[in-house]
């Protein structure tokens, strides 16, 4: 079991994706294609304040009939953001994911943001740590 600062250190692209909370859901959405990526966190003066994900435009916006190209962020982002530590364990946060129900987690280190851990880092951390598929001895699936 690693912790979240292991998990950081090997992801290929650390990079942390940011939108601030009076941007457009549809300047959001355009980000997250761009970089393929399932949600963006929200900052306002350096200071996390929500996450908006693909669910939240799902649910907010496809769902209600509003219009992505005028809605701001802060209208459909989640908050209270739930967040981890570098100390807390890929268990830890599979705990909180479930818990919570959501795909993502953002990493604090006293008190600054230091990155985000999805549920596929995690899923990967598993197989990894299990090695529970050998891609050698793998059985090919057939198509039909």
């Amino acid at each position: 079991m690693r912790r979240v600062s292991d998990i950081l250190a090997s992801k290929p692209s650390p990079q942390i994706h940011i939108i601030g909370p009076d941007d457009t859901v549809f300047a959001a959405i355009k980000a997250m294609e761009k970089n393929g990526i399932g949600a963006l966190l929200v900052l306002q003066d350096g200071a996390l304040i929500g996450i908006v994900t693909e669910r939240d435009y799902t649910r907010k916006i496809a769902v209600r009939s509003r219009k992505s190209r005028t809605t701001p962020v802060r209208a459909i982002m989640s908050t209270p953001v739930v967040s981890v530590g570098l100390r807390h364990t890929s268990d830890d946060c599979l705990l909180l994911m479930a818990k919570h129900q959501f795909r993502h987690l953002p990493v604090m280190d006293a008190g600054k943001l230091a990155g985000m851990i999805s549920i596929r880092d995690l899923v990967d951390e598993i197989i990894a740590d299990r090695r529970l598929l050998d891609v050698d001895q793998a059985v090919p699936v057939a198509r039909s």
